[in-house]
């Protein structure tokens, strides 16, 4: 009897102790080191407003290590300095299935590969940063939501609040990455 009790003490020990050491869950992109500089093209194209200077490139996206139960993902770009502080959302993208890893240079652009929520400018796809021509940095945050809801739960068109109020008991981890842009100032 010892012997056994010895035997599942050791056996929920390495258990445990595994579930402990396991690799956790990341979001990442070969396009920027997280905490530096977006590329320069990742930011918003130029029209009506004279901070955009980049070609609305969305970054390579690429992640791992997702809980074994996930059906889905959700992912948010925003900029929690924009608009003097109040926040600026550049991209609400859900329904994108587990068996994705990656989200390839321009599928946020281009709305391809997820289901599309609508951002500050009222779109469904990825809006590369324009911050105020200052010398002020801003920070973006990219968050990767892992849900157990199946990638065709949701309907289109969900603002970030509601997005986040839907996934309430189904969001089973996230993993994130910062980088900042800086928009070009005017030569004199």
């Amino acid at each position: 009897m010892n012997k056994l009790l010895s035997s599942l003490c050791l056996i929920a020990a390495s258990v445990g102790s595994a579930a402990a050491f396991a690799a956790p869950f990341t979001l990442s992109s070969p396009d920027f080191t997280a905490g530096k500089l977006l590329p320069s093209a990742a930011g918003g194209k130029p029209g009506n407003d004279p901070a955009c200077h980049g070609q609305n490139i969305s970054p390579l996206l690429e992640w791992q290590n997702a809980p074994a139960n996930t059906k889905s993902y959700a992912l948010i770009i925003q900029d929690p300095q924009g608009k003097n502080g109040l926040g600026v959302t550049h991209l609400v993208a859900y329904g994108i299935p587990a068996t994705t890893q990656r989200l390839e240079r321009t599928a946020l652009s281009n709305g391809k590969g997820f289901v599309g929520g609508l951002n500050s400018k009222g779109t469904e796809a990825y809006v590369g940063p324009c911050p105020p021509p200052t010398l002020d940095l801003h920070y973006y945050t990219f968050t990767l939501i892992a849900t157990d809801l199946a990638p065709t739960a949701l309907p289109a068109g969900l603002l970030r609040e509601e997005l986040l109020h839907r996934l309430e008991g189904h969001a089973l981890a996230a993993a994130g990455t910062v980088a900042g842009y800086q928009a070009q100032i005017p030569h004199r």
